[in-house]
């Protein structure tokens, strides 16, 4: 488990009634946590700058800013406060930090100058760029004479005055009508608009920017957070980068990795998986290009192994076929012999080195797996806790990345040839005032007979004489784990503060188990992830005798909404339900989304092709059986699961007078990320559960 090597952390994990005078954790506490994006470290290993948002509940804002904290740790400094900083990135030589910033009007990469000594800024900003199209995610080029970055464009324009005149030009229509002859006409939350992410080049001295991706293609993919898509060779000149180039990407995973001159040219495609191939890493010898790698065509929750390509005999080689698990974040070590990454394990995200050359070995095999499962001795585990964003100094010593829990949101730690301990301390002093419980794990036996993970968290000073209430989470995905990790969406701890027993269960299909744990789910989506549900439930009641088994509610999104609906006709156990963003019907739903791969994989084929496997898992068909009262909520930009999902649901619980209520947001999409909305929410999630097994709730 995590080892923190701070005395205020180890105090919050403590019980109320030892850290007495705190108060319990509420959302004006979780609205003023400082929200910490990834480290990057200077090149003379003295300094990590990062970015953190700041939410103003009041104005409804969420605002980012450029911080900078000592790599040997010590005191978080503001260096920003203007329009809105982000991701900062050193210039090669240490002297310029660029940076992203809507100031001046629409987002433009800017320059400052940085003095090392004191870890400040020094001069003006210099606003770099002027596109029309905006720009974001610079990267410098290693020789530090350019700066790569991404612009949504029309593939057919040639210069950005013809972008431009497009732009004011639609905005003059008085009709604004599309038409569609493609899918994937619209994605996520958007509908698309004629323009496609590409990447420029701009040089270090300004002027015009050149694309060095035309066509008619994403590039780099769209990706919801997670690392870029693109990376510049250590001598400056090429880039490679991801990008889908199948006749119909709704239904396509094949994201390829491409390189092309950072001068501009012919593009050519190096990876040859029919599956997913991204996020690429040039080694820092130059001799290697590292990407994560899947096998299967249109399975986007196939393992992602970690793949290395020779620049000089274009061969790949496959550094993880025999670890049974995702490889996630990943870095480069300063010499190129071995890639530090992190994988979903168990409820965590630990960190794992791998070497690069397969005639080396390490001297044991830890991988933290109980039993080790894979004989490989090129791979070890170096360190636990939910770990993502990891960075590495340029002498190679240090290693850093973010870590967060169940009890604390993302704070930068460091490895330097001991155990992690926090660089920052960002929100140290918010959550020193409050109590927070820390996530406990059990395990049960759940379908198939496999041993299935669990996760509870007890309220403030919990008293094991007395009898709680429970809110059951089920998580979305569905191939997404929970575990010791923070959420601003679906906090294990606010959901406890008000005085419930709180417990998630990874049931079959969640990663950090194995591969074959996580296909289980495929075609069977009511199955054993039900079964697992019910059946640690039923552990859970017999475990713990200070649950309430006459006061259970049941909560869930995306997936875990549908896992809801399908709750819905099939157990009357809970006093109540809560369906975010869920899929009442299967057989519409697959004509509502965009992402087609997903269905198709998931229902084995499509609903003229394998009906009956769509109308097996539609929860609307056991509409007779409906009885328990359930909130329904969902946003109108929700393109994944549309926002018809969620009315079909409301009307049919309406109809078979079944008490229910509907949340509707106009304004957000499968997230509810505006500060004031999420404030409605935990609220109105909050009262609905209370009115049937709160306090005062009719028995």
């Amino acid at each position: 488990m995590r080892r923190i090597a701070i005395l205020l952390l180890l105090l919050i994990s403590l019980p109320f009634s030892v850290a007495q005078g705190k108060r319990p954790f509420t959302f004006e506490d979780m609205m003023k946590l400082k929200r910490i994006n990834e480290p990057i470290v200077s090149p003379d290993g003295k300094w990590v700058i990062f970015s953190a948002v700041h939410v103003d509940l009041a104005q409804n804002t969420k605002i980012p800013h450029i911080w900078i904290v000592p790599i040997a740790g010590g005191e978080s400094r503001q260096l920003t406060s203007d329009a809105g900083e982000d991701r900062p990135r050193f210039s090669p030589d240490g002297k310029w930090v660029a940076y992203i910033s809507p100031k001046e009007g629409g987002s433009q990469i800017w320059l400052i100058g940085f003095d090392t000594a004191t870890g400040s800024f020094t001069g003006e900003p210099r606003r770099l760029t002027s596109i029309s199209t905006e720009a974001d995610g610079e990267t410098w080029s290693p020789d530090g004479k350019n700066l790569i970055f991404v612009s949504k464009v029309y593939p057919d324009c040639p210069d950005d005055a013809c972008n431009k005149q497009r732009d004011e030009e639609r905005a003059k229509f008085k009709v604004q009508a599309r038409i569609y002859t493609t899918l994937f006409y619209r994605h996520w939350n958007t509908y698309f608009d004629g323009k496609r992410s590409h990447i420029f080049v701009v040089s270090v001295d300004g002027g015009a920017a050149r694309d060095l991706t035309p066509g008619d293609y994403e590039t780099p993919q769209f990706t919801v957070g997670g690392a870029d898509g693109y990376d510049v060779s250590p001598d400056g000149k090429e880039v490679a980068y991801s990008s889908n180039h199948d006749p119909v990407p709704a239904a396509s995973t094949n994201n390829e990795i491409f390189i092309v001159p950072i001068t501009g040219g012919e593009a050519r495609k190096i990876s040859n998986s029919p599956g997913s191939d991204e996020t690429p890493r040039y080694s820092p010898d130059g001799k290697w290009i590292a990407w994560r790698m899947q096998k299967r065509a249109g399975y986007e929750s196939d393992r992602f192994r970690l793949v290395i390509y020779d620049r000089k005999s274009g061969e790949i080689k496959n550094l993880t076929e025999d670890f049974d698990r995702w490889v996630e974040s990943y870095v480069w070590a300063a010499d190129s012999s071995k890639i530090y990454f992190s994988a979903e394990l168990e409820g965590e995200s630990p960190l794992f080195v791998v070497l690069v050359k397969p005639e080396s070995r390490f001297l044991t095999n830890d991988y933290g797996l109980a039993p080790p499962d894979v004989p490989m001795l090129n791979l070890r585990r170096i360190a636990g806790g939910y770990n993502d964003n990891l960075a590495i100094s340029p002498d190679g010593i240090t290693l850093l990345f973010t870590r967060m829990s169940a009890q604390y949101p993302n704070e930068i730690y460091k490895i330097a040839m001991k155990d992690a301990e926090p660089v920052t301390h960002m929100n140290d002093a918010i959550l020193s005032q409050v109590t927070m419980t820390p996530i406990e794990s059990f395990w049960f036996t759940g379908a198939h007979g496999d041993k299935v993970q669990g996760f509870m968290v007890k309220p403030p000073n919990f008293d094991p004489g007395k009898k709680y209430a429970l809110k059951y989470v089920v998580h979305g995905g569905p191939q997404v784990p929970i575990g010791d990790e923070w959420s601003y969406r679906w906090n294990m701890e606010l959901f406890a503060a008000s005085g419930y027993v709180v417990i998630e269960l990874n049931f079959h299909g969640s990663p950090g188990y194995g591969q074959k744990f996580i296909e289980d789910i495929s075609g069977d989506w009511g199955g054993a992830p039900f079964e697992d549900l019910m059946k640690g439930l039923d552990y859970a009641e017999q475990k713990y005798p200070f649950i309430d088994k006459d006061r259970e509610c049941a909560l869930g999104a995306s997936y875990g909404g549908w896992m809801l609906d399908w709750m819905e006709g099939h157990t009357t156990r809970f006093k109540c339900m809560v369906s975010h963003d869920g899929m009442s019907n299967t057989e519409a739903a697959y004509g509502e989304t965009e992402e087609l791969w997903f269905p198709e994989w998931e229902f084995k084929g499509t609903p003229w092709t394998n009906r009956e496997m769509y109308r097996k898992w539609s929860p609307i068909l056991y509409a007779t059986s409906f009885r328990t009262p359930m909130l329904v909520i969902h946003g109108q930009k929700d393109y994944r699961l549309d926002l018809a999902e969620g009315f079909e649901m409301f009307t049919t619980l309406q109809r078979l007078n079944v008490p229910s209520k509907m949340l509707y947001f106009p304004d957000e999409g499968h997230w509810v990320l505006k500060p004031q909305n999420s404030q409605l929410w935990y609220k109105t999630v909050g009262d609905w559960v209370d009115s049937y097994i709160g306090p005062g709730a009719k028995r």
